[in-house]
This record gives C-alpha cells, sequence and structure tokens, in this order.
C-alpha cells in the first residue's frame, strides 16, 4: 500500500529503525517516480512519509544518497526476479516465457520502480549508471550461464543473445505499458514477446550432456 499524506504517520510517531528506513524508501520512490531525480525535494519525501527532514537525514544524508538505496533495491528486485524465473523449470520454452514475464511483471508494477531503472533522468551520474548497467549485466548473465550450458556456446557467444533477450524484454515491456492498449493484456503482450524470442532461441540445439 502506498504513503499518501492521509495515510502516512504522523509526525513524531516511532517506528523501529528498519522499519522506519522501509517508510522512507516507500515515500521516497513515489516521489522520484512522479517527479524525477531532479525536480523531487527532500521536503517532499519528508512530508509523503510523515516525518521531519532532521529524521529523513539521520537515516540519509542526501538525495542522492536516498536514490542510490531506492535505486539498489529496484535493481536487485529485477535481478531476484530473473534468476527465479530461470530456476523455476528445466523447459527451456517455460524458461523463455517465464523471464519475459518477469519483466512484464516488473514493470506493470503499480508502484513503477522500472522507470528508476530503465528510464532514469540521472544515468549521467556515474553511481547510477553503474546501477544501471548492472541490471543488464546480472540478468544476462543469468541468462547466459543457461544458454551456454544448453547450447554449448561460448561464453562470448552466449552473453550476446543474453543480452539481446534482456533488451528484448525490457523494452518492449515499456512499450507496452506506455502504449496503454485495453485490447492488449499483459498476459497476451508477454506471451506474444516470449513466442518471439523462442522462436530464435530454439534455433541453436540443445546438448546432450
Amino acid at each position: 500500500m502506498s504513503t499518501t499524506p492521509e495515510t502516512a504517520p504522523k509526525r513524531g510517531s516511532r517506528l523501529p529503525r528498519l522499519a522506519r528506513r522501509a517508510q522512507l524508501l516507500e515515500a521516497a520512490q513515489e516521489v522520484f517516480v512522479a517527479n524525477g531525480y531532479h525536480a523531487a525535494a527532500m521536503d517532499d519525501i519528508a512530508d509523503r512519509a510523515g516525518v521531519s527532514k532532521p529524521v529523513l537525514y539521520q537515516h540519509f544524508p542526501g538525495k542522492l544518497d536516498l536514490y542510490l538505496a531506492l535505486l539498489d533495491t529496484s535493481c536487485d528486485a529485477i535481478i531476484a526476479s530473473v534468476r527465479e524465473a530461470l530456476r523455476s523449470t528445466d523447459d527451456n520454452k517455460q524458461r523463455v516465457a517465464a523471464t519475459i514475464h518477469a519483466f512484464f511483471d516488473y514493470v506493470a508494477n503499480a508502484q513503477g520502480a522500472f522507470r528508476l531503472v530503465f528510464e532514469s533522468d540521472l544515468t549521467n551520474e556515474t553511481a547510477v549508471r553503474e546501477r544501471v548497467d548492472r541490471v543488464t549485466q546480472a540478468c544476462a548473465e543469468a541468462c547466459s550461464e543457461v544458454i551456454s550450458a544448453d547450447a554449448g556456446l561460448s561464453k562470448e557467444q552466449s552473453m550476446v543473445l543474453a543480452v539481446s533477450l534482456v533488451g528484448m524484454a525490457q523494452v518492449s515491456a515499456r512499450y507496452w505499458l506506455a502504449s496503454d492498449n485495453p485490447t492488449l493484456t499483459q498476459e497476451q503482450a508477454a506471451d506474444l514477446v516470449a513466442s518471439l524470442a523462442w522462436r530464435g532461441i530454439r534455433g541453436f540445439p540443445r546438448t546432450e550432456s
């Protein structure tokens, strides 16, 4: 449930440190997603969380620190989802579908965390760029391991295919969300992309153990 001025805890209410940090990150995500990094203000985040600015600064020394902490959480979430999708079955067609659906699920999340990762307005900041690149790298590496093991391709060959798969998944998911086409559901869109991806990747025969 998102934090709004009406539902935010009253100023002065005490929370355990970890609970307060989670509350601040949730409020910050809403502000950053809505306004972007540059237009977001620590005052707005504090107000959204129902705390004073000194409380906010006790947990995060500055706006960039808060943004990076939130970005780490968002990046970890999609990487974990992709890894889980790949582990969910030994059937490669289903693996491809599960991976594509993981990206669509992430992008379709109402909280909009994907915008911090794939549509950040702060990619000129080295620390942000490194985290954004880590998503592509980590997701591609996870896919590459499966491709290499099953198709007998080299690490370099497998990574090219894996990066292509990851790029297809995230770009098509973002396009689907932005198009807001009521005749094409999330499930249908993800299935279409998974079908296209599978038709390509299945051309590399599975090796026998």
